[in-house]
């Protein structure tokens, strides 16, 4: 199954365990068993500790593994085959289980250990998908530091009947006991902070009462990690408050122009990021999402939906961007449900069957370009008279047997049967005609908006909803500053943005230097150091 240079890395990870690790394979005799089968004894020849026993009469999911400690059976289970993205689930899976210690904080694994309950999770995937893995090894995790919570990794390929049955049209979808938890990448905190909700109000108070910072920069996309890294080195007291560090570019595939990097994906970057900021002395907030900004003489407050709030003599702002909606019926009622975003993840589900992507610009063209390699046949709908992506994608596009496009045509109505999508209705603009497509699936291309619906009312906004910012990333609020997608600076790529976010931060330190510091309460200071 595997060869022989994965083999030697597999090897070369497995001597890192340091304790017995059992595999128990749940096989029947076709074909997709005995491709398990090949795999399993390719990971149990790379480590004497690895011990493989076969089960033919048990009631599980067939083909599937587990992998526990000897004596145990509450380990991750596979059901599938775990290549792809999620071979490195099993190595994790198997180092963790073998003793070599998970790469978090011991409060995280200490709140893990204290749940109160049973946890049963199965995880829906595909093997494209970038985004399942952190789910998926989230979830493992757990259920390694914890023996009353199971996780079951299903690949949705082996078990399309199963898929079928529970309508899963997105990935990952993730169940637990039995009913649907959550959809799309969630981190081991964000996992947490749903099942453990006194974690989030202890987290609540922790924030409230830290003390004031130099530099807060709400978001940790690549503008916020590098305006952290950028301020951190000026050794003025740092935080960081973000939804989700990493923000947009956990949901991108390929990287391929960020200069010196030649090419890498998307969650590697983001764990780069969170890596090198995490390398300063920075106060870093997960999980935590800004509600308000109030500007005031000496410190300007940011408050949380957590009800908590932070202060800070300058912040930056870098809360990037999401995906544009294109707010017609059915949109909201059946996303996840055939309605998607990622071709890169949800593309598999829909293979063999009818789907329209709606844009053509390169994000478009380049979804249909991938979905046409897999899904039966590709609709592109496009508003304007004529596609906008590169003449490359263009010609690419145009060349292939299985894609209708419509340009000049509007989109006015997603359908579906109450339970998932089975049509997309458009008007051509050209002539007011309205025509219906039938499909299964719709990958809404369109762009980004910023996401600063928070700030309105506070700090100068575009037309466009984005920040107005002056060549040093100044907003209209002084001791405020922005970078990134949220912001009007054009051409909203990774790089520029990271530039932007260390200009940010500097123009941030020279507004430090020049204004009077205000008197430093240090009682909160002492408090905060004895709770550390």
């Amino acid at each position: 199954m595997l060869d022989a240079a994965t083999k030697a890395q597999l090897k070369s990870y497995l001597e890192r365990a340091t304790q017995p690790i059992e595999i128990v394979a749940s096989l029947d005799d076709s074909q997709a068993s005995g491709e398990l089968l090949s795999l399993l004894k390719d990971v149990a020849e790379s480590s004497p500790l690895v011990k493989l026993t076969e089960s033919r009469d048990d009631n599980h999911r067939k083909p599937s593994f587990s992998v526990n400690r000897p004596g145990e059976n509450h380990g991750p289970r596979f059901a599938g085959l775990p290549m792809g993205h999620e071979f490195t689930s099993l190595i994790l899976a198997l180092l963790q289980i073998g003793g070599y210690p998970p790469k978090v904080e011991q409060e995280v694994l200490d709140q893990i250990r204290a749940l109160d309950g049973d946890f049963e999770f199965e995880i829906y995937v595909s093997l494209t998908c970038h985004n399942c893995p952190d789910v998926v090894q989230a979830l493992n995790l757990m259920a390694v530091q914890n023996p009353r919570i199971r996780t079951t990794m299903i690949e949705g390929g082996t078990f399309q009947d199963e898929v079928k049955e529970r309508q899963i049209m997105a990935v990952p979808t993730v169940f637990l006991n039995g009913t649907e938890f959550g959809q799309g990448r969630m981190s081991l905190e964000e996992i947490l902070a749903k099942i453990d909700t006194s974690g989030v109000e202890r987290e609540a108070r922790k924030i409230a009462a830290k003390a004031p910072f130099d530099v807060l920069i709400i978001g940790g996309g690549p503008a916020g990690a590098a305006a952290a890294v950028y301020a951190a080195r000026k050794g003025i007291r740092t935080g960081v408050a973000s939804e989700r560090f990493g923000g947009q570019v956990l949901d991108t595939m390929g990287i391929e122009n960020f200069i010196s990097v030649k090419e890498t994906e998307g969650p590697k970057f983001a764990m780069a990021l969170e890596e090198h900021v995490r390398a300063y002395d920075v106060d870093i907030m997960n999980l935590q999402r800004a509600a308000a900004l109030v500007p005031g003489k000496d410190y300007v407050e940011v408050k949380l939906e957590s009800g908590a709030s932070l202060k800070s003599r300058t912040v930056i702002i870098s809360t990037g961007a999401r995906w544009r909606n294109i707010n017609v019926p059915g949109e909201q009622e059946y996303k996840n449900k055939g309605v998607a975003y990622c071709p890169h993840c949800d593309g598999p589900l829909f293979k063999g069957k009818r789907v329209a992507v709606i844009g053509g610009g390169n994000s478009g063209v380049e979804a249909a370009i991938d979905l046409a390699g897999i899904v039966g046949h590709v609709t592109l709908i496009e508003f304007d008279t004529q596609l906008r992506a590169d003449a490359v994608l263009q010609r690419k596009l145009q060349s292939l047997p299985n894609v209708t496009i419509h340009t000049n045509a509007q989109t006015t109505e997603i359908t579906g049967d109450q339970q998932k999508v089975n049509g997309l209705v458009y008007k051509d603009r050209a002539t007011g005609e309205s025509r219906t497509v039938p499909l299964e699936g719709v990958f809404i291309q369109i762009g980004l908006v910023p996401n600063t619906d928070w700030l309105k009312g506070t700090v100068e906004l575009s037309k466009h909803g984005e920040i107005v910012i002056d060549a040093r990333g100044q907003t209209s609020v002084p001791g405020v500053f922005a970078a990134g997608d949220a912001t009007t600076v054009p051409y909203k790529q990774i790089i520029i943005a990271a530039g932007d976010g260390a200009k940010a931060a500097l123009s941030a330190f020279d507004h430090l230097i020049r204004t009077p510091a205000p008197a430093v309460d240090t009682a909160k200071i002492d408090a905060e150091a004895v709770a550390a």
